[in-house]
């Protein structure tokens, strides 16, 4: 891995974008907030970036709702969500690197459900505008989606999703060709979008995670799904996919930048970025 990047996929920061809305007013500070990130990324590009997001109902069916699954495929469509697709473009996939993560993650005890058709909607599309904003023709390097489930109880535990990371980076690291790998998790951070607690923002929380991320992740580890529903709202349970990217990275990782904005729609929203040192404090390839 070069890098990982922790990023809210908020649908709206996507519909800025696509509505050149980014020097707004009530979008700017956010945007702004995205820039040193962004430069910093554009001079590192990888050579692959693997997106651990959520499906939102879109391309995967609510009957069937794998825990974790991993696409496969040639090419990825961006998924209809309602309102047409995004004028981005589609996704590239790599099925070789793919096809290797399914079977180490396999070998690993963890039950993959492997995607060999896919849309991909706002959750993998809008981390990808946050990495790469003016993509034009097509997205700077092929893409590995990994889903989580993060709507239908029972959710994975954030233990499990840790420990999917850390598997994850074993096997990008046993992968035969040498490629530079980046690793996205995505979602939260705390909002719920509906019930009583509609709105809920709490920063108190948010402030920690994004510590904790760096620092202590074993502490983000332990805690359960009831809390992170409690302190992070129903859908700031999203916050357990952050932790497959960290799990993946080595313990070896520097802060390159991070950032977090109120609102961002009504959610709070936060951007953070690590480089991976590696074990002898060389980047690893």
């Amino acid at each position: 891995m070069i890098w990982g990047l922790a990023t809210s996929h908020v649908p709206s920061i996507g519909a800025a974008m696509d509505h050149h809305k980014t020097d707004d007013p009530y979008w700017k500070p956010l945007f702004d907030g995205y820039a040193p990130a962004r430069e910093w990324m554009a001079e590192h590009r990888p050579d692959v970036a693997i997106v651990v997001y959520n499906d939102h109902a879109n391309a995967v069916d609510l009957d069937l709702v794998p825990t974790f699954g991993i696409g496969t495929a040639d090419f990825y469509a961006v998924a209809d969500e309602g309102w047409g697709r995004r004028r981005v473009p589609p996704v590239i996939g790599a099925p070789e690197l793919s096809e290797h993560l399914v079977r180490e993650l396999m070998d690993s005890s963890f039950d993959i459900a492997t995607f060999h058709q896919l849309d991909v909607d706002h959750g993998l599309t809008v981390p990808l505008s946050v990495y790469c904003p003016e993509p034009g023709d097509a997205w700077p390097c092929p893409v590995v989606p990994m889903l989580v489930n993060v709507i239908q109880y029972p959710q994975p535990t954030a233990a499990r999703c840790h420990a999917l990371g850390q598997a994850l980076g074993r096997a990008i690291r046993s992968y035969p060709k040498d490629v530079k790998v980046a690793v996205f998790g995505t979602g939260g951070m705390s909002h719920q979008l509906s019930g009583a607690r509609a709105g809920l923002i709490n920063k108190e929380f948010d402030t920690m995670f994004l510590e904790a991320i760096e620092t202590d992740p074993g502490k983000l580890a332990a805690l359960t799904r009831e809390d992170y529903i409690r302190d992070a709202g129903t859908e700031g349970i999203e916050l357990i996919m952050w932790l497959v990217m960290r799990g993946a990275l080595s313990d070896n990782i520097r802060r390159v930048h991070d950032t977090y904005h109120v609102p961002a729609s009504n959610t709070a929203a936060a951007l953070a970025l690590f480089e991976d040192l590696g074990a002898k404090g060389t980047v690893v390839l």
